[in-house]
């Protein structure tokens, strides 16, 4: 079977606007409502119903019914790379017509793509860990973990192992569509994340705005500035 009507009818599910809202909604990991999603695309629950019914079909999202309620999030951290990389190429092209990225200062310094770190501080993270050769390409211009790079997130209480035995690649790099850069994504990735959150260096704010807090700032400085 060919690519091109696969493509196309993904795009064309991605392409309406209201889905579009809908999706970009839940780029942050979260589970929402029926309710709450229409109301972030601006259509009637029955019209939302519609469009997840869609999505849903289409294998971009999945649902789980927890009492009265459904709740539909993404299906994997690749949709999620897909609208990234779409904003960004929306943004190149001029099919947007504001600065690069997103005007809100907080969603510009640090957010969440799904379930990893985006914005200002993920292309700082990526870039400190590759200029301190904890990251490297291989030859196959796959992002993998050097010996040092072990040791260092080993030292910060991460283990690796069972990140590794997930069927999710350790690292990927993910394209930053505000910054134009790399973040890192992948469970190592979504574990650092994880982490910083667990150790209050940030906080989660409404959406998928993310807020250092100073003590969180200056750790963050300290193991993963490229100075």
């Amino acid at each position: 079977m060919k690519d091109g009507p696969v493509i196309a009818s993904v795009a064309a599910l991605i392409g309406d606007p209201a889905r579009a809202n809908i999706l970009t909604a839940l780029m942050d990991g979260r589970a929402l409502t029926v309710s709450e999603l229409a109301g972030v695309a601006g259509v009637t629950v029955q019209t939302a119903s519609g469009h997840l019914t869609k999505l849903s079909d289409a294998g971009l999202l999945t649902a789980e019914k927890q009492g009265r309620h459904r709740y539909f999030r993404l299906s994997g951290a690749d949709v999620a790379q897909v609208l990234e990389a779409l904003m960004g190429l929306a943004q190149r092209t001029g099919a947007v017509r504001v600065r690069t990225g997103p005007k809100d200062a907080a969603l510009r310094e640090a957010r969440i793509c799904y379930d990893h770190l985006a914005g200002e501080a993920g292309v700082t993270l990526f870039n400190g860990l590759t200029a301190r050769n904890y990251l490297e390409h291989s030859e196959q211009d796959a992002l993998q973990l050097t010996s040092e790079g072990r040791e260092f997130f080993s030292g910060l209480g991460l283990e690796l192992k069972p990140l590794e035995g997930k069927r999710r690649p350790l690292c990927l790099h993910c394209l930053d569509w505000s910054e134009r850069r790399h973040h890192l994504g992948g469970s190592l990735g979504a574990a650092v994340l994880d982490m910083m959150l667990e150790r209050n260096w940030l906080r989660r704010e409404q959406g998928r705005a993310l807020h250092f807090t100073s003590a969180g700032r200056k750790e963050f400085s300290r193991h993963f500035s490229c100075n």
